[in-house]
């Protein structure tokens, strides 16, 4: 493992046969440095570096960085993190193959070029940024006006947070659904999908919760999304694991492409509990040549019972969930089987929340036969889990498991803009 010292006290550190530190400092001088992270993987003898799900984990140079350097980069071709790095290069490709698109433009070359196409689109529509992901460098425009005021601020987020100022128009939905698919290539031709998750319940256009299968839909729907989302990942040969967002319109009953995520998810692990399969390990096996072929594996996949996760953060619901880094200074998680219950966590107690990186403490997710069971199981480990030193969460995502729009099934990506968090 690699890591920065603001993270020498993490789980993942101790727990590695072989640990190297990569400096001191932010994102931008330790885990974003190829040089350094390439310098260790050939002190070490590694032949393979699983890039996680952040950071370089969908950078085409540092993939190519990697082959050139004669170790395997555990993830898509360089040539694929390109086409779906950028959404409005991925818009195209899904475009050419008959996937279902929201009315959107190409790249936007000015101001001027917005404003055309917003009314020529019709308004409300989302400005968007072509890099990047995460909700970041995206904007509802309701008028004119407001995409006057958001063009320069959006374009400004893309080049200070993906060194790409591109932007471009996508119609926007109100009350949208946002539902993705998980696939996996074996970079040949054949290409699997494990189901549709829901990832609705988010926070600024940041998920929240996530799970799988996705409640209420027509009938058939998820086969469809599911055909789509392998038609796309066939058209280039996908490799390793991927994800196929949508758009669903719950109104009109219609799915609309969005983008691919060319890596690891960090809701993967709702898929594994409901498919019974382990993407990471496909991941490093494929990469090693030692999967064994996709129409085989497919053979006994059949999906069992509901999961849903809950990203539990250091951040405080209280004060406009400003981040909370600080001192750990007790930990103590409800018992995890692997199964009902699974956390995925960097943390104990004595490790410290850095200021520098993504505040996640703990995914936790249940798996139980019906939604419901799952729904009140998440509720429970929630509750039974204690930690103190820092703000957290918690009680906003137990908050959130009863309001009506998931309570329902029924969720949309704004829901949460009517939930008024209440301090216990």
């Amino acid at each position: 493992a690699v890591y920065s010292e603001a993270d020498a006290a993490s789980l993942h550190i101790q727990q590695a046969d072989e640990a190297f530190t990569l400096g001191e400092g932010p994102a931008a001088g330790t885990y974003l440095v190829v040089e350094k992270i390439l310098a260790v993987a050939k002190q070490t003898g590694a032949k393979a570096i699983h890039p996680g799900y952040g950071f370089l984990s969908e950078n085409a140079a540092f993939a190519e960085a990697c082959e050139a350097a004669n170790i395997a980069f555990v993830g898509p071709t360089p040539e694929q993190l390109r086409v779906f790095g950028l959404k409005h290069t991925a818009r195209a490709l899904a475009k050419q193959h008959g996937v279902p698109m929201l009315e959107g433009t190409e790249l936007l070359e000015n101001l001027d070029a917005a404003l055309i196409a917003g009314e020529q689109v019709g308004y409300p529509v989302m400005l968007k940024s072509t890099a990047g992901g995460g909700g970041i460098g995206m904007r509802v425009c309701n008028s004119a006006a407001e995409l006057s005021d958001a063009f320069d601020a959006v374009k400004r987020l893309g080049q200070n947070n993906f060194s790409d100022s591109g932007v471009f128009i996508e119609k926007y939905i109100q009350r949208a659904r946002h539902l993705e698919v998980q696939v996996f290539g074996d970079g040949r031709g054949d290409v699997i999908a494990l189901g549709v998750r829901d990832c609705s319940v988010q926070r600024r256009n940041q998920k929240v919760l996530e799970e799988t299968p996705a409640p209420n839909l027509p009938a058939g729907m998820a086969e469809e999304l599911c055909a789509a989302a392998i038609k796309l990942a066939k058209a280039v040969s996908y490799r390793s694991a991927g994800t196929v967002e949508f758009v669903y319109d719950s109104a009109a009953e219609r799915f609309y492409f969005l983008e691919v995520n060319t890596r690891l998810q960090v809701e993967h692990g709702v898929t594994e509990q409901v498919w019974g399969v382990d993407l990471v390990r496909w991941m490093i096996e494929l990469a090693a040549g030692d999967l064994a072929p996709l129409s085989e594996l497919a053979k006994g996949l059949k999906p069992s019972g509901h999961a849903i996760q809950a990203r539990l953060y250091a951040e405080d619901p209280g004060r406009d969930f400003q981040p909370s880094p600080g001192l750990l200074t007790a930990v103590d998680f409800p018992k995890a089987d692997g199964k009902a219950l699974r956390i995925d966590t960097w943390v104990e107690a004595g490790c410290e929340i850095p200021p520098y990186f993504d505040p996640m403490i703990a995914k936790v997710i249940t798996w139980a036969a019906t939604r419901d069971q799952a729904s009140a199981a998440l509720s429970q480990a929630l509750a039974d889990s204690v930690l103190y030193g820092v703000e957290s969460n918690r009680d906003y995502l137990r908050q959130i498991l009863v309001d009506a729009p998931f309570a329902s099934g029924e969720p949309w990506t704004r829901c949460l803009e009517g939930l008024t968090y209440t301090a216990n």
